[in-house]
């Protein structure tokens, strides 16, 4: 069945660092929030949810899809970029509906499922 693009609310996309590309990830951060209406999520330098990787949520509209997402293409800096809808569907979402930029890296899909239970 084929699911009509209407049902997407929003998008993140999730980069990655280390403490080696943690600069990179600042500049890559302030190009975002400088050239675009996006909201900045924190830094986390731990793990947290399904992210293998320290990192932070960059959220935006389905209407400036085509400008950030083409944007972290030329400018990602050689980070790991994970970027996905919002319908709702917190699995679905980060495995069949996403796109990577760079590696695709492992996510715990396990907490995804334990968290859409309740």
């Amino acid at each position: 069945m084929q699911q009509d693009t209407i049902e997407i609310s929003g998008f993140h996309a999730h980069v990655y660092f280390d403490t080696t590309s943690r600069d990179v990830a600042e500049r890559v951060r302030e190009g975002l929030g400088e050239r675009f209406e996006v909201r900045l999520g924190r830094w986390h330098d731990k793990l947290i949810g399904p992210h293998p990787k320290a990192m932070y949520q960059v959220a935006f509209l389905p209407n400036q899809f085509e400008k950030v997402v083409p944007w972290l293409m030329l400018n990602r800096e050689g980070l790991d970029i994970l970027i996905h809808p919002e319908t709702g569907d917190d699995v679905k979402d980060h495995t069949e509906h996403a796109l990577w930029l760079g590696e695709k890296l492992e996510l715990n899909i396990g907490f995804l499922q334990q968290i859409g239970k309740t």
